[in-house]
């Protein structure tokens, strides 16, 4: 079948089409996004609703000269289609093929590279401002959803952006959700505008007349489309409140798949003077069922039949440290009625929805607002409560004041559980949560822990809630080692690691004494979470070329078991570090602080995050490119230890 988008010129050609046109442009563009996705995964659902929304955008502005910022950027494969990426579209977030997320490597119609909620108003705000300062006159557009605009910095903007009176436009993209279901007040009071009783009133009342007449039947489709392009008229003296007082100008709420109000709203918008609100209403997963009936799990998807909608990719029998982590805290839960979870707009994705439905008076979803979350649960810990806090890595970077200051403070016994700690894959560097120990570790009263399997993730849960402090946990993105649970949950001694192996060699060749570490070894492997496992296959592979190792399993970033890591250094030539952190101050740093306070000269060498932004791909890729995988560490020893 032909498509319209591969015979124009994308996206300048836009703006020469009609309306009926621009209507096809979207429908070849929908489909396309649902092709490759059911292939590769992503992020769908969100995508979907704004493909109206983002071809309208550009056939009424001139992009990369006008600037269209896209908050997040999960909803942008329109936009990536319509600028230049079609061709290679297939290659969505497939290693050395384009992001997921808008990439300013990648295209100049990308202004930002961006995967963190709310940042748009405020990117825009000094666009716009830097546009003035430079006497240019181009349109700055920023394109935010409703969930977003629950966080804090978009809020900041909007109240910096109304008292300068700038010029600039905000397109408000309601369509009720983010990942999850959207909470709070805000979220509320539009909800309370799509489903008010005088809109739905007028509507009902405006039907019934016109069944009445001639043909009327006929016209009731004709009606709604016409009762839903004015429904700001009959609205504005309620939902347009809170916007002008903070000094914009606002349009809505209007259809945001009907391409001719959007056409009419942008032209009048881009006239007025000062910061413009247009506020539209999109449906996510629009015009594929599947992700309209199940849009939380059509935002972020792996592979699935375009029939039917259903995963196609095989799953094995392991558990997700996700759902270990979820099990494990509402098994605790269930004995202790002063553990709360709080999450901040991830109730599935970090594995929370078991708790919110047997607790829900325990449960609290605050929306994308890790700030407040934190703060949150530091209050919730100094009235008695025992809080558990669950948010990625890379998300928790946005929290990192009220960690210190509204936490760890005030020794408020808060459980921070870290998921997607290390490389996450596809969704790339504004999501990889590498940074996590080396920002956490410099913070007084922290008491940090990672788990080498599942098991050990569900003893350092009941660990935590016994601690009077605040405690991290951090643990990685997809399926656990797969090793059998422990019936009963114990207590880990704090900052206590184990020796995980001892090679053969040197066990053959030592005295024999109850802890056998008696002989010296070659190598000490160091490593933490993670990387426990793959360090233990790497050394088994240094055994087989006649290398002594001895591996430990750290457990604690902070504080290090001291006294087992010093002994087991003192029989040993070099020290080896892994980490699936960062190098520069992470857990390695650590060690050799250790090392360097003890006054002990030895060899070492740290594996793990280079000082760069690691780019998309699956994890195992990315993961065998950092040589954080068995074979990696071994070959980086076995080279290395020459050097050493």
């Amino acid at each position: 079948m032909d498509r319209l988008i591969d015979e124009i010129k994308l996206p300048d050609a836009l703006k020469q089409l009609s309306a009926k046109q621009l209507e096809q442009v979207s429908q070849d563009v929908r489909s396309l996004i649902i092709d490759v996705t059911s292939k590769a995964g992503g992020h769908v659902a969100g995508s979907l609703g704004a493909v109206e929304l983002a071809v309208a955008l550009h056939a009424s502005f001139e992009s990369p000269r006008d600037k269209i910022i896209w908050d997040v950027g999960h909803q942008a494969y329109a936009h990536k289609i319509l600028t230049g990426r079609k061709d290679n579209f297939n290659t969505l977030r497939q290693y050395k093929g384009i992001s997921g997320f808008p990439n300013i490597d990648e295209s100049p119609h990308d202004i930002f590279t961006v995967g963190h909620a709310s940042t748009s108003i405020s990117q825009a705000l000094g666009l716009a401002h830097a546009r003035d300062l430079n006497n240019e006159n181009n349109s700055v557009v920023a394109v935010i959803g409703d969930g977003s605009l629950s966080g804090g910095l978009a809020f900041e903007g909007m109240n910096n952006a109304g008292a300068l009176k700038t010029n600039m436009i905000v397109i408000l993209n309601d369509n009720a959700m983010s990942i999850s279901k959207n909470v709070g007040a805000l979220s509320n009071y539009l909800v309370a505008v799509k489903t008010s009783d005088i809109y739905i009133d007028l509507r009902d009342r405006i039907e019934k007349v016109v069944k009445r007449l001639p043909k009327g039947g006929s016209l009731i489709d004709a009606t709604r489309k016409l009762i839903d392009r004015t429904r700001h008229i009959v609205m504005s003296f309620k939902v347009d409140v809170i916007f002008e007082e903070l000094g914009f100008n606002y349009f809505g709420p209007i259809d945001g798949h009907n391409i001719p109000l959007l056409l009419s709203t942008f032209h009048h918008a881009r006239e007025i003077k000062g910061p413009v609100l247009i506020h539209v209403l999109t449906k996510k997963g629009k015009g594929y069922k599947p992700a309209e009936d199940d849009p939380t799990r059509f935002h972020g998807t792996g592979p699935f039949d375009i029939l039917t909608g259903k995963p196609v990719n095989g799953k094995t029998n392991a558990p997700t440290y996700t759902q270990i982590f979820g099990q494990t805290v509402t098994k605790l839960a269930e004995k202790d009625p002063k553990i709360a979870a709080v999450t901040a707009a991830m109730i599935d994705g970090t594995g929370l929805d078991e708790f919110a439905g047997k607790f829900p008076k325990r449960f609290f979803d605050v929306g994308i607002a890790e700030e407040h979350a934190v703060t949150f649960c530091g209050a919730l810990a100094r009235g008695g409560q025992k809080p558990v806090v669950a948010i990625y890595s890379t998300f928790l970077q946005r929290a990192y004041d009220e960690m210190i200051h509204d936490v760890c403070l005030q020794k408020a016994p808060v459980v921070f559980a870290i998921d997607r700690a290390g490389i996450v894959g596809d969704d790339g560097a504004t999501h990889n949560g590498v940074f996590d120990m080396a920002f956490l570790k410099t913070v007084p009263n922290l008491t940090m822990m990672a788990p080498s399997d599942e098991n050990e993730l569900q003893h350092m849960l009941f660990t935590a809630f016994q601690i009077n402090g605040p405690v991290s946990i951090r643990y990685p993105r997809g399926e656990s080692v797969g090793v059998k649970l422990d019936s009963e949950l114990k207590s880990i001694e704090i900052g206590k690691g184990e020796i995980s192996f001892i090679s053969k060699i040197q066990n053959s060749k030592s005295e024999t004494n109850s802890n056998h570490q008696k002989t010296k070894s070659k190598i000490c492997i160091i490593a933490i979470g993670s990387m426990v496992y793959p360090s233990i296959e790497a050394a088994k592979l240094l055994e087989k070329d006649d290398i002594d190792c001895t591996v430990i399993n750290a457990r604690f970033i902070k504080p290090l078991d001291e006294k087992l890591i010093l002994k087991t250094i003192k029989l040993s030539d070099k020290v080896v570090t892994v980490e699936e952190g960062v190098l520069i101050g992470g857990f390695g740093s650590s060690i050799l602080d250790l090392l360097s306070d003890n006054k002990i000269n030895i060899p070492a060498m740290r594996i793990g995050i280079p000082d760069k932004f690691i780019e998309h791909g699956k994890r195992s890729i990315i993961l065998e490119n950092l040589g954080l995988t068995a074979q990696g560490i071994y070959k980086s020893i076995f080279e290395g230890i020459k050097a050493l």
